[in-house]
């Protein structure tokens, strides 16, 4: 029974000079807690859409990552959350962008794929939403962590209009299921400073988060407005699927199409035949993957 699970915490300026050790190991741990979550699943036969959902919850509740608990604050002090999730076998898909109050965006946006006949939510429609469904809450003071406030508080001291080098990333997870069936999501706080509700690409199906059983499943992080203008997600998958391309040469193409036109970041893959690999093109990303044949990979810099 073979199975794929892998994740990533987000791409940026992660180095040894910018990261603690207590924030290194804070990081792992938090992203073995969240494989074992998704593998708990999958090594019981259980479907990749379930694993992804339970493995970004975990992230979701862990402070050393952009999303949920610990994300970044708008320009205003506020957390604003966005999620995805995808299905590849039906390509069904929910995402939410905008929420306050939610403590697992990414379970809301299966909400919104199980429960509407929409796609995305944004806003005071989402919060309805998801009051009406039962979504578990959460208040700003939970979500909002002393560390965020401070890094806000020194971009906007120096004049910064929002974190222009995406130190902060975002977190996401792609599984195959002994069926063969991939899912990805996504989860995200944005970029510090963030104004006018700004949106990235995490929540936009085919630009940040996209699955399809037919290629492969992806979840993005990164300069999320040149991720938005290559459609990164959507188009790994079809270049694997209409070109023939492996999903290595397919991700490896696709960032450098990314960095012609100047964005950073990274992406985690996986696919029909439990491919698990990632790319990224900066300095460092937190991930991790794990599969049925036990091999366990936890990494955070670029030389790990």
């Amino acid at each position: 029974m073979s199975w794929t699970l892998v994740l990533h915490g987000g791409a940026g300026q992660m180095t040894r000079d910018t990261i603690t050790p207590a924030q290194a190991e804070g990081a792992r741990a938090g992203l073995g807690r969240a494989l074992d979550a998704g593998a708990a699943i999958l090594s019981d036969g259980g479907a990749a859409l379930d694993a992804v959902e339970a493995a970004v919850r975990v992230l979701e509740d862990d402070p050393h990552f952009n999303a949920g608990r610990g994300a970044a604050l708008t320009r205003a002090g506020v957390a604003e959350l966005d999620a995805a999730i995808m299905d590849g076998r039906d390509r069904a898909a929910g995402a939410v962008a905008g929420v306050t109050t939610a403590r697992h965006p990414v379970s809301l946006a299966r909400a919104v794929m199980v429960h509407s006949p929409h796609v995305l939510l944004s806003g005071a429609g989402a919060e309805t939403f998801a009051r009406e469904q039962g979504c578990e809450p959460a208040t700003q003071d939970w979500l909002i962590l002393p560390e965020r406030r401070a890094q806000l508080d020194e971009m906007l001291g120096g004049g910064g209009a929002f974190d222009v080098d995406m130190k902060y990333g975002t977190v996401g997870a792609v599984a195959c299921d002994a069926a063969g069936h991939v899912a990805a999501a996504t989860s995200t706080g944005g970029v510090t400073g963030k104004n006018w509700g700004r949106i990235g690409d995490s929540p936009l199906i085919g630009a940040g988060t996209y699955a399809d059983d037919r290629a492969g499943a992806v979840s993005c992080t990164g300069a999320g407005e040149f991720f938005i203008r290559v459609n990164v997600a959507h188009e790994i998958c079809a270049r694997a699927r209409l070109a023939g391309e492996s999903l290595e040469v397919a991700t490896e193409m696709v960032l450098a199409e990314v960095a012609a036109l100047g964005g950073t970041g990274g992406v985690i893959v996986t696919g029909p035949n439990g491919e698990a690999l990632w790319h990224f093109t900066t300095p460092g990303m937190y991930r991790a993957r794990l599969g049925s044949d036990g091999q366990r990979d936890v990494a955070i810099f670029g030389d790990d």
